[in-house]
């Protein structure tokens, strides 16, 4: 009786342990899915490390396109904080699409148009949308490396068998049944085999551990899907239709993974310690991983389609809560695909969506823009404004603007550039690279405009051959299929160009010894500068400044310097 109770109260004391922890971890799911929607249309807060922006890029790295953002452009835009201001998803597969999506502008109208179904469902449908939110919250990321990393490396593993793994569960059978006829020498011959499996399993773990965050990452995307693909919902019917193909397909990884997925998870579940040590001494964990390896390498290429899908409707969400974050101060853009309409770019209200208290301008670009205007007077920001609009318009169908209009783009940029130190390039070489890159690929035959950004153009170089090179590169780039936006200290181009380029500037006032910036967009060429008012703001001495303005001033009237 007392070995009776005391029974009892063993298995009382782990189904205590059991429902303590589902409890837990049901409150803290709880909790957690109750933050994620309220974090629907709020800027992120999320921060990101160098390791981790690596593994984001790596479903572009794997779906490269010749018409998708170099990395020249999206360093110059800052398209790092651009994506981290969009996103607010919840798995690897999330984080990774919405990274391409930015890196890859669409071509056509029809991309769009699709995208924007699944953008209004996920606003719309608020029950649908925390479904999807929780699913792609339990699915999670994959720790410091990308799904894409594992998977490239599984030909690594070679073709594995379970032959031997079996030898030798056939042996501890063996071992078990001798004990009947010996005990001394079945025990004996137990231990000796238990001791030869426990260290054969830690070898051959060791060499697939690194593919179980894999395979645990594949079938919590297949669990995820499968109650995604229960869904009726017609306006994205495509994908669920999909995803259910899918997870018929891999049901036989779905069941060889389990043991694999599950070992080592370190629950405190005692129930969990003792399968641990069955796996170990059976190599039964081991057993599964060579059947769902097997399985897993039949169907690469639905797993990608998973990922493509789960990241898809991911990303419709995170566009969702960016345009919902912008307030009333956003719109769906209009794009054009109709030959013979020229090159164009019209906007009202546009402004740069990383800025806090951004001044909106309007635009109406015909040709191309040449922008003039003081230090620190904004040029350079209006320009990366101007650009992650026309990318955001053909990428996340949104714009931070009143409205927007244009023909689809191939869009480029020559701005943030740097010496080379590893290549041994200078400043110059490094820009007339960048510059010469956007040249070969205007009036390209086949393929859209060319939409550009350049900010002082040939600034490494000096006043007389940058004024000569620039004027030609300039013409060359209006008289093909591109629309060049271009910012520039050198007022001789607004004359030199008058006839390819509109010209737009940006001003200055100084009052009471202090400057301010209006950060209005002007038309024509800018007539003020204030590069000598700075240095006497900062008290420069005056025998600097007053010279300094004399001889620019003898330089405006007579065209030549001298002291």
């Amino acid at each position: 009786m007392e070995g009776l109770i005391f029974v009892c109260l063993i298995l009382f004391a782990i189904v205590l342990i059991m429902w303590r922890e589902y409890v837990g971890n049901r409150q803290f799911l709880k909790n957690k899915l109750a933050q994620i929607y309220a974090g629907y249309g709020v800027l992120p807060e999320r921060t990101y490390g160098a390791e981790e922006l690596v593994r984001i890029s790596m479903y572009y790295q794997k779906h490269q396109r010749a018409d998708q953002i170099d990395d020249i452009t999206w360093n110059d835009l800052n398209l790092d904080a651009v994506y981290q201001r969009l996103n607010i998803c919840l798995s690897a597969a999330g984080d990774e699409y919405l990274y391409y999506r930015l890196r890859t502008p669409a071509q056509n109208a029809d991309e769009l148009s699709r995208m924007e179904e699944r953008i209004r469902f996920f606003m719309e449908q608020e029950e649908e949308r925390h479904r999807l939110q929780k699913i792609c919250f339990q699915l999670g990321r994959t720790g410091k490396h990308s799904i894409y990393e594992y998977l490239d490396h599984l030909d690594l593993l070679g073709e594995r068998k379970s032959g031997n793994y079996f030898f030798w569960d056939f042996l501890v059978l063996l071992s078990i049944g001798g004990m009947f006829l010996s005990l001394p020498v079945g025990l004996i011959c137990l231990f000796g085999v238990l001791c030869h499996n426990l260290i054969g399993y830690f070898k051959e773990f060791r060499q697939v551990e690194p593919y179980v965050t894999s395979f645990a990452y594949v079938r919590r995307l297949l669990l995820g899907t499968e109650e995604l693909g229960k869904a009726d919902c017609k306006e994205i019917g495509e994908e669920l239709a999909a995803v259910r193909e899918i997870n018929r397909k891999m049901r036989g990884f779905l069941k060889s993974s389990y043991l694999i997925t599950a070992a080592g998870q370190g629950s405190g579940n005692p129930l969990e310690v003792i399968l641990d040590y069955l796996r170990m001494m059976f190599y039964l964990d081991l057993i599964r991983f060579n059947k769902a390896l097997h399985e897993l390498r039949k169907y690469m290429g639905e797993v990608d389609r998973l990922i493509t899908v789960v990241g898809q409707l991911e990303c419709a969400v995170a566009i969702g809560s960016f345009r919902k974050s912008l307030g009333e101060d956003w719109c769906v853009p209009k794009l054009c695909e109709e030959a013979g309409r020229g090159l164009f770019l019209r906007a009202k209200g546009l402004y740069h969506p990383l800025l806090q208290e951004a001044v909106a301008n309007d635009l109406n670009a015909k040709k191309g823009v040449l922008l003039t205007g003081s230090n620190a007077s904004g040029k350079s920001t209006f320009l990366r404004a101007v650009a992650v609009n026309a990318l955001l318009s053909q990428t996340v169908h949104t714009c931070a603007a009143a409205s927007y209009k244009a023909p689809f783009y191939r869009i480029y940029s020559s701005m943030s550039l740097r010496d080379d130190l590893a290549g041994g390039d200078s400043y110059y070489m490094v820009e007339i690279k960048s510059i010469k890159r956007i040249i070969d690929h205007v009036g390209q035959k086949n393929e859209r405009p060319v939409l550009c950004f350049v900010d002082e153009v040939l600034r490494g170089t000096n006043t007389v051959e940058r004024i000569a090179a620039s004027t030609q590169i300039m013409k060359k780039l209006a008289a093909g299929s591109a629309l060049c936006f271009a910012a520039t200290h050198d007022i001789e181009l607004t004359k030199l160009l008058r006839q390819e380029y509109d010209n737009y500037h940006f001003e200055e006032r100084i009052e009471e010894d202090d400057i301010f910036f209006p950060y209005l967009l002007m038309e024509g060429p800018a007539s003020t500068r204030n590069a000598i008012a700075l240095l006497r703001m900062l008290q420069y001495d005056e025998g600097i400044t007053d010279e300094a303005e004399a001889m620019a001033e003898r330089f405006l009237q007579e065209g030549n310097w001298r002291i």
